[in-house]
């Protein structure tokens, strides 16, 4: 954990509480308007038969437990959403150019916390419906731009709430560079510290092609093979003054088509997946070609606040050693 000198507060408790939801009901307004969604009711858990479920790095451990009425049949907590809303899509006869979103809320029972990590998740996820043909960089690009500018009205609106003494951090434009630009221009740094340069270069960036091979021999970041196609996804990122970082707010991109999913199994060693309905009727082109992604509720109520830490704008559990040295530095936790 980081421990900033002499940091206060911009808000009381109480005034924090308020402007979380502020900040919550500025953004979500946004994003639905920007994007053309339509808020949908999400699932909690899904059964682990469904294939639905996200394994994130694929050693994370979802919650399990089982259900009475199901003669005891486990269900697990969902780790995101990226599966179920593009089976959703399909179901509610959504169209191209249609897309939904929904706040979901998941237990990551693995997590290591620190500033901006907690056991609980929450996030808006979304998905819309797009052409085969718009399966590409710039459909990927023009998706950014608009989130991007929903970020930025938001800050004008935090602005105007909270006067002049509010310190921005957003710069005019989001800048865009793939994995493999990154390691060319930083080969000697590991993935986070190439993020922390040019986060800190460009104030905010989009990283793109998450999860496929460098040069280097690894990949960026670890990324599920059956979501996201490799060369079409990214992480947006923003430079963080209070905690001196890059923070990651958002993972998105255009899902995996048949020809991918295919490549993206093989690569990781897990064709076996195909055997959950999800992958079949995705291998089958059943499924919408789409684009979608998660953006994280506490982290941006964390920028916008100046917090520096997430258990500030959010409650969950923490180790006693992090509850006394937060409370010895004036970090007062929900």
């Amino acid at each position: 954990m980081t421990t900033p000198k002499n940091y206060k507060s911009r808000t009381s408790v109480r005034d924090t509480e308020i402007a979380i939801k502020i900040i919550k009901d500025n953004f979500e307004r946004k994003l639905a308007s920007v994007l053309e969604l339509t808020r949908v009711s999400a699932p909690l858990f899904v059964t682990p038969q469904s294939g639905l479920n996200d394994n994130l790095n694929g050693i994370e451990r979802p919650v399990r437990f089982g259900i009475k009425s199901l003669q005891d049949d486990e269900v697990e907590v969902v780790q995101s959403l990226a599966k179920w809303k593009r089976m959703a899509l399909k179901r509610y006869n959504f169209g191209y150019g249609e897309g939904i979103y929904t706040d979901m809320n998941a237990i990551r029972r693995d997590e290591d916390l620190d500033n901006i990590h907690s056991v609980y998740v929450d996030q808006w996820d979304w998905e819309k419906i797009i052409p085969k043909e718009e399966r590409t960089a710039k459909t990927l690009h023009d998706t950014v731009n608009k989130i991007f500018l929903a970020f930025k009205e938001v800050e004008i609106a935090i602005e105007k709430q909270y006067g002049g003494a509010y310190e921005k951090y957003l710069p005019r434009e989001i800048f865009f560079i793939t994995s493999q630009e990154l390691e060319d221009l930083y080969p000697s740094l590991t993935p986070k510290q190439r993020e922390y340069e040019i986060s800190k270069k460009h104030k905010a960036v989009f990283i793109s092609q998450i999860g496929k091979i460098l040069n280097s021999g690894a990949p960026h970041d670890g990324r599920a093979p059956d979501y996201d196609d490799w060369e079409l996804n990214g992480d947006i990122i923003f430079w963080y003054p209070p905690l001196d970082m890059a923070l990651e707010v958002s993972s998105m991109g255009i899902r995996v088509d048949e020809s991918s999913l295919m490549h993206q199994l093989e690569r990781r060693n897990c064709l076996n997946r195909l055997d959950f309905e999800y992958h079949k009727q995705v291998a089958a082109g059943n499924y919408p070609y789409t684009i979608g992604g998660g953006i994280g509720q506490s982290r941006i109520c964390m920028f916008f606040l100046g917090k520096v830490h997430i258990g500030e704008v959010q409650a969950s559990v923490w180790p006693n050693e992090m509850i006394e040295e937060c409370y010895n530095n004036g970090i007062h936790l929900l």
